[in-house]
């Protein structure tokens, strides 16, 4: 898990806990920026956050073993993912423990989910994101659905997390699913997780 210096970072730190209550390993790399950031747009402080994880690495720790590809993990996220970070990793530049992990996902043909935080988008920007998708990742804009009517942040964040536990295989029901529309509810209150 990566959590880079983006506005968002409420995301990131919604998936550690999820993924901790599913009782995941998690293994934790924070920017410097992002430590700044969760001070600002949260009530957590970045040791908090970090107590989440099952480990937490220092974004400049080439040596940890997230940054081999002999080390076996199963997927990554960075969420948020920063331009700067998609920059790098769509450009296979590995100047950051995010990059370079991001770098072994990607070689060793892993599931890599980058939850990009940027608006309006240039051209930089998208090609980036074309050249990370064509490399295999997976891009992910944190854009919530409103069919679930939300009525908190929380519930808006969630819906996006939810989305991300989709694409780990996850199962969960931290949010609606949409379903097809009956006496115009989008979804059904009784039973809210589709069948699998």
């Amino acid at each position: 898990m990566g959590i880079s210096g983006a506005s968002g970072v409420a995301y990131g730190i919604r998936l550690l806990e999820v993924l901790a209550e599913m009782g995941s390993a998690t293994h934790l790399v924070m920017t410097d920026a992002a430590r700044k950031i969760i001070e600002i747009e949260t009530e957590a402080t970045p040791i908090e956050v970090e107590m989440m994880a099952d480990r937490v690495y220092s974004p400049r720790d080439f040596t940890a073993s997230i940054a081999s590809g002999s080390y076996l993990f199963d997927a990554m996220v960075v969420a948020p993912c920063s331009m700067k970070t998609l920059a790098g990793i769509a450009n296979g530049i590995s100047d950051t423990l995010i990059t370079r992990a991001a770098d072994v996902c990607l070689k060793e043909r892993r599931r890599l989910i980058l939850v990009t935080r940027e608006s309006p988008l240039n051209l930089v920007h998208l090609r980036n994101m074309v050249a990370a998708t064509e490399a295999g990742a997976i891009i992910v804009p944190p854009c919530p659905g409103f069919y679930t009517k939300p009525e908190t942040v929380e519930e808006m964040v969630d819906v996006v997390v939810g989305r991300i536990l989709d694409l780990l295989g996850a199962d969960h029901q931290l949010s609606r699913r949409w379903r097809t529309p009956m006496s115009g509810n989008a979804y059904n209150d009784e039973n809210q997780m589709e069948e699998r």
